[in-house]
């Protein structure tokens, strides 16, 4: 058991460093990135189109002459902004949502979960391609397709757990003492339900980076020249016969290091969340 327990406190403290490392980076090029790129992000030059990486280009040059290193640095501002925009507006709107359909099982409630039941019935990438198209392709716009998406998950996760919580002992000695429901669901329940979705928050915006850069990869995200990594995908792909294959390779290794940073913390999350999963009885 002790050496179980080792392992999986090694196993958590590395996870956990990697992630903190990776996030930290990430955090540095937003803040940095006007000192940190060496050329403009959408500025085009026409003598340096698809420029093999070298000491003046690191990445290499785009179709359009633009340079990606700048790019990929800027993306990551663009990226991680509509990603936990979007990630936070919905659980800032989920989890209120989830605790009065939880604990107040009316009709109300019964049309709210079918509205998600609907929501989630489409495939996401399907459904976030017609909400960018009605909407515009517009950074905030993407962020407002993807808070909807995700509003549904956080509010059956809170759900859940309140279903699971509003009949226990406390509860019903809350009431006996004379709390109000107000006071029961933000003061006694609330706090016993909130940890999954804190966790799911990690994992979200993982998932939010991913979507971000596939509708932007099938036109349905933001336009040129915005500096966004699936379109820096999209764009180098179609230069990827012709034997150029930096302008692709870059901006997508950028986007598996990034959702691989908030992957990794939400793994460490659910542990610290969870100790018997650690062996920790």
């Amino acid at each position: 058991m002790k050496t179980l327990k080792l392992f999986s406190g090694t196993r958590l403290s590395t996870g956990l460093t990697i992630g903190c490392v990776l996030l930290g980076l990430q955090i540095v090029l937003i803040v940095f990135a006007p000192w940190l790129s060496p050329y403009s992000p959408v500025d085009a030059d026409p003598l340096n189109v698809l420029q093999a990486p070298s000491w003046q280009h690191w990445f290499g040059t785009d179709v359009s002459g633009m340079d990606i290193l700048s790019r990929v640095i800027y993306a990551t501002r663009i990226n991680l902004l509509i990603s936990i925009t979007a990630v936070a507006a919905a659980f800032v709107i989920g989890v209120p949502i989830g605790l009065l359909i939880g604990f107040y099982r009316n009709t109300v409630s019964t049309l709210v979960m079918r509205v998600f039941d609907f929501i989630q019935s489409f495939p996401v990438f399907v459904i976030g391609m017609a909400l960018v198209s009605v909407m515009g392709q517009e950074i905030w716009n993407v962020a407002i397709v993807l808070a909807v998406l995700f509003v549904p998950m956080f509010a059956r996760l809170i759900r859940g757990e309140v279903l699971s919580l509003r009949d226990r002992p406390f509860i019903s000695a809350a009431r006996c003492s004379g709390a109000t429901d107000g006071a029961i669901m933000f003061r006694h329940i609330l706090p016993n339900a909130i940890t999954p979705a804190i966790v799911q928050i990690s994992i979200s915006i993982g998932m939010a980076i991913l979507l971000t850069a596939g509708l932007s990869f099938v036109g349905a995200g933001v336009r040129m020249p915005t500096p966004e990594w699936g379109l820096m995908v999209a764009n180098g792909a179609q230069q990827m016969i012709l034997g150029v294959w930096w302008a692709a390779l870059f901006p997508g290794l950028a986007i598996v290091v990034s959702v691989l940073t908030f992957a990794v913390l939400g793994d460490a999350l659910k542990h610290i969340a969870a100790p018997a999963s650690r062996g920790e009885k």
